[in-house]
């Protein structure tokens, strides 16, 4: 029988794509651990969106992260080997976010999340993604990611609206619900 434990962050310590042990509430992990939990719910998303192309998109941000979690993941000697996040990369995101966006229709007020329960976990994505961003910046402000990452991660809380709004059209929602009725 295969255990699923080393018992080696027991002492509140864990490693890092490098040598040496840091401590568990070191910001790296905070960062690693606000995209991981961005990742999975993208993938809950991706499982219950009805638009089609929607769950495309999802999986190839889904593949982006895991790339993106190796270079929040390495230690400073080791940065270089693991800034996979490409200017490609976010360029992908800047077409896609605009080719939905052609899509929909943008209002100018703030929406209230919930037209559906698709569109409120792609909201919910949205939100995990400014965390995962707001990690990543502290990373970012010492030297220790690349912009790319930093901009990557800004691009998609964008393209997790646009979604959400698809996802409201496609549900049969022409105008999503507004903070303050018109």
């Amino acid at each position: 029988m295969s255990i699923f434990y080393t018992r080696k962050g027991d002492d509140g310590y864990t490693s890092l794509l490098g040598k040496g042990r840091y401590p568990k509430e070191d910001e790296r992990f905070e960062a690693l651990g606000a995209v991981d939990e961005l990742t999975s719910i993208l993938g809950f998303a991706r499982s219950l969106c009805k638009a089609p192309e929607i769950a495309e998109i999802l999986i190839n941000v889904q593949r982006h992260l895991y790339l993106l979690m190796s270079e929040l993941a390495a230690t400073e000697e080791q940065a270089s080997k693991f800034r996979n996040i490409s200017d490609d990369h976010v360029a992908w995101l800047e077409q896609t976010l605009e080719e939905v966006r052609q899509l929909v229709e943008i209002p100018e007020e703030f929406i209230v999340p919930g037209d559906s329960v698709s569109g409120a976990v792609l909201d919910m994505s949205r939100t995990a993604t400014r965390r995962a961003e707001r990690r990543t910046a502290a990373l970012f402000h010492k030297a220790l990611v690349s912009n790319n990452t930093l901009r990557y991660l800004n691009r998609l809380s964008s393209l997790c609206y646009i979604l959400e709004l698809r996802e409201y059209q496609f549900e049969g929602k022409d105008r999503p619900t507004l903070v303050i009725p018109l």
